[in-house]
């Protein structure tokens, strides 16, 4: 289903209907958790956030959010689930403060390498790779450049690559 904004300089936006029972409707945007990698043990939830624009697995991972831990309140309404994974999301930016001692603004790709190397203990650069959307075996330097960059901002020490696994050192 498409609709399409009132603002002519707006293109037109995916949105889905999401029915809480048999009398509530409501409309979302099909995007509103694009990009946001979440687990649920739960197939209806897991169809939910899918439907949402979320990548969504059944298996648990460190690299995905971890949705049924959440606790979201039911009934729920399109924008209290988005406000309960943004609160997480935004539970990273914490989680940097406590890695780094400090505020630290970073690149999307540098912080998701800090957050799964901090979670995680450590990754092999396959695991990294997949667990920031690329393929295992992809020719991108993208991550490779991401930890030059994260190494030549906190040193040489900050990220260990130890017999094929990166770690967090020390900064």
């Amino acid at each position: 289903m498409f609709i399409c904004v009132l603002d002519t300089k707006r293109p037109c936006r995916r949105a889905a209907v999401f029915f809480m029972d048999n009398i509530n409707m409501f409309y979302y945007s099909g995007d509103m958790l694009d990009g946001i990698r979440i687990y649920s043990s739960d197939a209806l939830w897991r169809q939910i956030l899918s439907e949402f624009g979320a990548t969504v697995s059944d298996v648990p991972d460190a690299t995905y959010l971890d949705f049924d831990a959440l606790g979201v309140p039911m009934p729920a309404t399109p924008i209290m689930i988005k406000t309960a994974i943004q609160n997480a999301v935004d539970g990273n930016i914490k989680l940097m403060r406590e890695i780094l001692g400090r505020d630290v603004h970073l690149p999307y790709i540098q912080a998701q390498i800090v957050i799964l190397l901090y979670k995680s203990g450590g990754m092999s650069a396959a695991d990294l790779r997949t667990a920031l959307g690329y393929a295992p075996n992809a020719t991108t330097h993208a991550v490779d450049t991401a930890i030059y960059q994260l190494r030549k901002l906190f040193g040489r020490e900050f990220i260990i690559n130890s017999n094929g696994v990166y770690k967090i050192g020390r900064i």
